[in-house]
Parts: C-alpha cells; sequence; structure tokens
C-alpha cells in the first residue's frame, strides 16, 4: 500500500522568490532579525528573534519552524533528496506539500499578490520535478487577479499540484459565497482539490484574532466546512473534492450537528454520508478519538499528515506510524486513512 502523508510543508527561503522577475524583486519579503525589545519564543521554548514583512505586515518567521530535529535541507527542500531519503525512514511514500509563509495574509497588493503566489509556484514545479512523482503540491491561487487564474493553476496542474491551497475567509469572504465559485468551476474541470488550511486569509479577521490562534486558524475551519454544507455548496460542483486539513477532526460531529438543524428549517435535509455525499475530507490527528470520529462519519473520508517541518499543535513528525501501531482503530480503517482516503481526495492515480 501506498503511505501518503496529507499533510507536510515546505519552509520558504531566498529560493523561494528566484523566480521573481527584475521588476518584481521589490515584492519579495524582508528578513528581519529582532536585537531588542520583548522577545516572543518559538513553539519548543526558544527565543524567536526572525520575522518575514511583506508590504507592512510582519509575522514571526521561526515559531513553529522545526528546527531541532530537521535539517534546513530537507524542511527547506534545498536537498530533494535527503527529504526523500527521510520519508523512505519514516514510512511515507509520498507527501503533499503546503506553504509556511502564506498560512497568513501577506501581499494586499494584486501585482503583488500574483509575483510572489506565481514565483512560489515555479519553485514548488521545480521540486515536483525533483522528486520522482514522491512531492505533490497544493498551488497557490491570485485571488485579486481572477481574469489570470486559468493560465496560472493550468501551470500548476502541469506540475505537480493537486489541490488548490486556500486559507478560511480569503479576501475577507467566506468559503460559500459566490465569490469563489469561478474558481471552484475552474478547480472541478482541471480535477485540483480545493483544500482548505489551518490558516486566515482576512487582513481584518487575522488583526483581530491575532492573540488566540485557536481562534484565527482552527475555528475559521470549523466555519468555513459548516458554512460550505450550510449554503449546500458542494451540490453545485459534484465532482469536486474537498479537504480540511490540518485542524484536527475531533469538531466534526458538532458542525454536522447544527448544520442539519438549520439546514431542517429551510425544509432542506443534510445527507445521511454528509463527507461522502459531499466529497469532503478531513486530516485527524494523533491526539483524536478516531474510533469515535469513525462511528459517527465512517472511515472513507478521514486523511492523516505530519505537518513535516512545523512544531505546532498539530505536528507529529511520526504520525503515520503512530497511528497504525496505535491499536485503537480498526487495520482495515488505519489502512484507508493512511493511502487510499489521500489518493481520492487528491486524486492521484
Amino acid at each position: 500500500m501506498t503511505v501518503i502523508d496529507a499533510d507536510a510543508h515546505v519552509i520558504e527561503t531566498d529560493l523561494t522568490w528566484a523566480y521573481l522577475s527584475e521588476e518584481d524583486r521589490k515584492y519579495a519579503p524582508l528578513i528581519l532579525e529582532q536585537t531588542g525589545g520583548q522577545f516572543g519564543q518559538t513553539n519548543r521554548g526558544a527565543v524567536s528573534t526572525q520575522w518575514w514583512m511583506f508590504e507592512t505586515n510582519v509575522q514571526p518567521a521561526d515559531r513553529n519552524i522545526n528546527v531541532d530535529d530537521l535539517p534546513a535541507e530537507s524542511r527547506e527542500l534545498s536537498d530533494v533528496k535527503r527529504r526523500l531519503d527521510h520519508m523512505d525512514q519514516l514510512g511515507i511514500d509520498i507527501q503533499v506539500l503546503y506553504t509556511t509563509i502564506f498560512l497568513s495574509p501577506c501581499a494586499t497588493d494584486a501585482a503583488a499578490e500574483f509575483a510572489l503566489y506565481h514565483s512560489y509556484n515555479q519553485w514548488l514545479a521545480e521540486i515536483w520535478q525533483k522528486a520522482a512523482g514522491r512531492l505533490y503540491w497544493a498551488a497557490m491561487v491570485p485571488l485579486g487577479s481572477m481574469h489570470r487564474i486559468r493560465e496560472e493553476l493550468e501551470f500548476c496542474k502541469e506540475n505537480g499540484a493537486v489541490s488548490v491551497f486556500l486559507r478560511p475567509y480569503e479576501c475577507d469572504r467566506m468559503a460559500f459565497e459566490s465569490f469563489f465559485f469561478p474558481l471552484y468551476e475552474l478547480a472541478q474541470e482541471l480535477d485540483l482539490a480545493i483544500t482548505f488550511h489551518a490558516g486566515n486569509g482576512s487582513v481584518v479577521n487575522n488583526k483581530f484574532l491575532e492573540p488566540h490562534n485557536f481562534a484565527r486558524f482552527k475555528l475559521a475551519m470549523v466555519a468555513s466546512f459548516h458554512g460550505l454544507l450550510d449554503h449546500e455548496v458542494p451540490k453545485r460542483f459534484p465532482e469536486l473534492r474537498w479537504g480540511f486539513i490540518e485542524a484536527c477532526a475531533s469538531w466534526i460531529p458538532h458542525a454536522l450537528i447544527d448544520a442539519e438543524k438549520r439546514l431542517k428549517r429551510r425544509g432542506r435535509r443534510l445527507d445521511a454520508d454528509p463527507l461522502g455525499a459531499n466529497n469532503i475530507y478531513v486530516t485527524v490527528e494523533v491526539t483524536d478519538d478516531i474510533p469515535y470520529i469513525i462511528n459517527r462519519v465512517g472511515d472513507d473520508n478521514l486523511v492523516v499528515g505530519t505537518d513535516y517541518g512545523h512544531t505546532d499543535t498539530s505536528a507529529e513528525i511520526e504520525a503515520l506510524r503512530i497511528v497504525r501501531e496505535s491499536g485503537a482503530v480498526d487495520g482495515a480503517s488505519i489502512d484507508k486513512i493512511l493511502g487510499p482516503n489521500s489518493r481520492r481526495l487528491y486524486g492521484l492515480n
């Protein structure tokens, strides 16, 4: 069985922006080194000193990066072979790569957004070409330049992208709004999944919730999941696959109960198999009560990831092994979660 890590990361470096044109070099993020004042901490308790700066937006660059257990060449993918060798040690056949720097809003100017996303996509395309079919990725889509998304996503699809990366509350809108329908239609046409990753694309919401990452990143995911079902958006795009990545899965029963009540008030019904009927997949974490979740929603639409490269609350570099060896989940269910479910989500042949 092919074991698929449904959520791994790449850590952006100067190489990420090497594809910017000379004219667009001005959009590359600055790396700031803090020398005084109140220092923050990384997720492992070390002093945090580095910051990324886009326009006037600043975010920590080293807070949740795994610098202790992973060599820079592997987490940054400057040495693809080293990453693949480590995957072999972990028993992982395929990883699907997600961004780190774009989990929060960066560029607000449309031209800057397009330049940065296009450079990132070209960088991931080159990594994919070196990885012999083992490192697929989620494409960045320049929503500020809707007239250019077809060309961009066609390039991504041809070069190893298997999904479109979205954050909850993109463009200060919610996932069920008609603004996104052209993107969903195009993703369906190109056989790319739409994968919401824990993060937040709203400048206003990010600033308001900045002191509380659980509300900023995780609860935003639950709201997007609920909103898609409440507004029955997946029914409009019956062939489109949806993923909710890196927000655990213990919240699913509560969100489904609430969505069911709201639909019932309008004379509508929630499907008996709401995940399967709507092509929705959700990552479980090793701290989830996986047997309970399977009892409520089945085992056909659950996937698992390692959060490779990070050290936040979802990070577990050996998550796949832990899930298999826990003994708490039926072996047949584990086999689905470790491979075939991710294969369907990402459309891997």
